[in-house]
């Protein structure tokens, strides 16, 4: 009898301890030049969303922005779901079931105000989170340089470059570590406040995690260790990997979202997937980062959305790691993978 109480008592805790949670779905994708590069894309974007049924979207490359969420939003009011959405004249943009507190542009960089953030402010079950939606400057992309490709001109260059401080040096020429440390800057207000932050996009750089010892002799690293600053200062700064805190082995998964195997888009002969296409040059993004505020935003799960496929040397090729990918049902519209992020807030 004391056993059948307390498994009674056992079952009614965990009830209540849910019902004081609340599901948040947040799902990140590129949209290579709006949906313009593949054919049926945009179709594929609401195929998508009805497919993965997120509370919220983090889009960059968006083209014709506010007209393109508004029509995203009409299409998914026919199938009984309700969009909220923003771009600010902006390639970034967000949609979310969530009605907005606010919606803002911010993280405005001097000379890069064009990949200026979206910020969201949205309140679940009495508690405000800040959802901020990114596209990093996508010039000077060093992470070529070991591989033995320019970052600036896409060209082959004499020889891999695998120094970490050169590799960076060159790197900081772009605005991304700048958008970084605005956005750590602005996240930081909420934070002190009390709000989960959660933050989505395409980062134009690679991850530190993905870039140790561990790896430093797969996917042409050429023996380089890269402490990338994105990464780096993010983690310093207490923010979390969404998809490394459920898949921390970046051999087994090393969860490449850069270049996506889009047969669709080969078919097409729209435009090539490779950018080096003689150098093994994937890599991972592509990210949902957050911070928990205290115990506030729980991750439950996180996978990548895509085509299984990658490409490797200019080639598709199956997919050949752990990596978790759900695969969509319809087109795909990228040359990207996207990730997918579930979270609880209590």
């Amino acid at each position: 009898m004391k056993r059948i109480f307390l498994l009674c008592a056992l079952i009614v805790c965990g009830l209540l301890a849910a019902w004081g949670q609340s599901t948040v779905k947040v799902l990140q994708l590129n949209l290579w030049h709006g949906t313009s590069k593949v054919p049926g894309g945009e179709q594929g974007v609401i195929d998508l969303l009805e497919q993965t049924d997120p509370d919220v979207v983090f889009l960059c490359e968006i083209w014709n922005g506010p007209e393109f969420v508004r029509h995203v939003a009409e299409e998914m009011k026919k199938r009984g779901k309700t969009y909220y959405g923003e771009t600010f004249d902006l390639a970034i943009g967000v949609l979310t079931k969530f009605k907005p507190d606010s919606i803002e542009k911010r993280c405005i960089v001097p000379g890069d105000e064009g990949r200026a953030m979206v910020k969201l402010l949205a309140t679940i079950d009495g508690k405000q989170v800040a959802f901020y939606s990114c596209h990093l400057d996508y010039r000077h992309y060093e992470c070529y340089m070991p591989r033995g490709y320019s970052g600036t001109s896409w060209k082959k260059i004499e020889a891999p470059v695998t120094d970490e401080q050169t590799v960076l040096q060159a790197n900081r020429l772009s605005y991304r570590d700048e958008s970084i440390r605005a956005f750590v800057e602005e996240a930081g207000k909420d934070i002190a406040q009390g709000r989960a932050v959660v933050l989505g996009g395409d980062f134009n750089e690679p991850s530190h995690l993905d870039w140790q010892a561990n790896t430093k002799d797969l996917w042409d690293h050429h023996g380089a260790v890269i402490n990338w600053d994105c990464s780096r200062l993010l983690t310093e700064a207490g923010f979390k990997d969404a998809y490394r805190q459920l898949h921390p082995d970046p051999v087994k998964c090393p969860g490449f979202t850069f270049p996506a195997g889009n047969k669709a888009a080969e078919k097409a002969k729209l435009e090539k997937l490779a950018w080096a296409p003689e150098a093994d040059e994937r890599d991972r993004i592509d990210f949902i980062y957050y911070h928990p505020a205290g115990k506030t935003l729980k991750l439950k799960a996180c996978t990548l959305v895509g085509p299984k496929e990658t490409v490797l040397r200019g080639k598709i090729v199956a997919n050949d790691s752990d990596d978790s990918i759900l695969t969509p049902k319809g087109v795909w519209p990228s040359d990207h993978k996207g990730n997918l992020a579930t979270f609880t807030v209590d």
